[in-house]
């Protein structure tokens, strides 16, 4: 085994997970080739201006067109794109911002044939960010059901089936506004399972589900959606298009990154440093303390029975989960997976952890996540600080400030969901 510190180990997973995921390297093998007509680039997603970038140092001949992305995800000075327009919005609750370049990118896809290209580049994030209301909705509307769905601890494909038949482009609806166009879509899957339908709810792809599914989900979670919602989900006069419908049938899409490749990547850079991997899953769901419940316990089994492998290892997974707001403080739900994990290894001797949004924002924080130790109780009680007493009020992020683990990367413009990593040393 190769000397190095088990947090900076835990960094180099972690930097080699999104590397893995970077569009400017991922983009280019998948681009199409140019169409006898126009081309126009439209997208959404927090890797939005990193994959237009990409499209531009690679297009041979012109191009036009719009992407909209987070708040301070566009592409940093110097590296801007100078011919696909990229305009930031409010992510995860819309607002006008994204309306109104939804607006325009809906409109922007009309009136094409069947000699123009659509190339839409669509990556996490996007649900918030293309916030077109269906008819007789307004943007307050959805802000309201978006606030409700993250505190409500509904998974990502509840969340983004209400999502889709909320809006006037989601859920298949971009691809039937620019039928009879060829709309090629390349995906950066941030979901568990990686369904192109749950990717920023699935603007250019069939919708398997439905309105009925949109208000069961709703009454599941004791959401009492505005009047005009009601009303709207009641009618539900226009169902999303479903598969077979014909206005796919010059649509084509292409997933260019995934949770799993970064997995992958990271395993590779375990193995290098003399530490026997082990991939637990690339889609992992659930509340995010009792997901470390489980965690806790497989790291538990490798120091005390050498199973599922013998130290020094790592576990790795990816996915997505969710955290059931109760509290008022800080914290998005990789800081309060970690908060939950130091409680249940209480200080266990030879682990240590990070859990990261390989987007470089947890939650609503600035950071992307955090790292913890052996020692990371024991620090905090010097301090007065008590894990459970953050915990119960889902406030990993303070408690992980005041001991100055969280891990800070600023946006890394791309997004295969989360990143967790256990480290389990050899016995000291």
């Amino acid at each position: 085994m190769n000397a190095i510190s088990p947090q900076k180990f835990l960094r180099d997973l972690f930097q080699a997970g999104l590397d893995a995921a970077n569009p400017r390297l991922a983009v280019p093998d998948y681009l199409p080739k140019p169409p006898k007509g126009k081309t126009v680039v439209i997208g959404a997603g927090k890797a939005a201006a990193a994959m237009a970038k990409a499209v531009e140092e690679n297009w041979e001949g012109p191009i036009e067109g719009l992407v909209v992305t987070r708040y301070d995800h566009d592409m940093p000075e110097g590296e801007k794109c100078t011919r696909i327009e990229v305009v930031e919005a409010a992510h995860p609750v819309p607002d006008a911002a994204g309306r109104e370049a939804a607006k325009r990118i809906h409109e922007m896809v009309q009136g094409l044939s069947p000699d123009d290209l659509v190339l839409c580049l669509i990556s996490g994030g996007g649900s918030s960010l293309l916030a077109l209301p269906a008819d007789g909705l307004s943007l307050e509307d959805k802000q309201t059901i978006n606030k409700a769905l993250l505190k409500s601890g509904a998974n990502i494909i509840e969340m983004n089936t209400v999502r889709k038949h909320l809006s006037a482009i989601k859920g298949g609806q971009l691809a039937a506004a620019a039928a009879p166009a060829q709309m090629v879509s390349l995906l950066i899957s941030d979901v568990p399972g990686d369904d192109p339908d749950v990717i920023a709810s699935g603007p250019t792809v069939p919708d398997p589900s439905t309105f009925a599914d949109t208000r069961a989900i709703l009454t599941k979670y004791d959401i009492t959606p505005p009047a005009s919602v009601v009303a709207h989900l009641e009618k539900a006069e226009k169902e999303t298009p479903k598969p077979n419908d014909p206005v796919f049938a010059n649509c084509s899409m292409h997933m260019i990154s995934r949770p799993q490749d970064s997995l992958d990547a990271a395993k590779l850079v375990a193995e290098k440093h003399g530490f026997t991997p082990v991939v637990l899953g690339d889609s992992i769901e659930g509340e995010a303390r009792e997901v470390a419940k489980v965690m806790a316990a497989i790291a538990r089994q490798v120091t005390n029975h050498d199973q599922p492998a013998q130290a020094p290892c790592v576990l790795l997974s990816g996915g997505e989960t969710t955290v059931t707001v109760k509290g008022n403080g800080r914290g998005g739900r990789n800081a309060e997976f970690l908060l939950a994990l130091a409680v249940e290894l209480d200080g266990a001797a030879d682990i240590y952890a990070l859990a990261c949004d390989t987007d470089g924002i947890d939650g609503s924080e600035d950071n992307a996540g955090a790292i913890l130790g052996p020692d990371t109780l024991e620090r905090a009680e010097k301090l007065g600080i008590s894990a459970k007493e953050h915990l119960a009020n889902n406030d990993g992020y303070s408690f992980f400030e005041a001991l100055d683990d969280l891990i800070i990367t600023g946006p890394t413009r791309t997004n295969v969901n989360d990143f967790r990593a256990i480290a389990i040393m050899p016995k000291s």
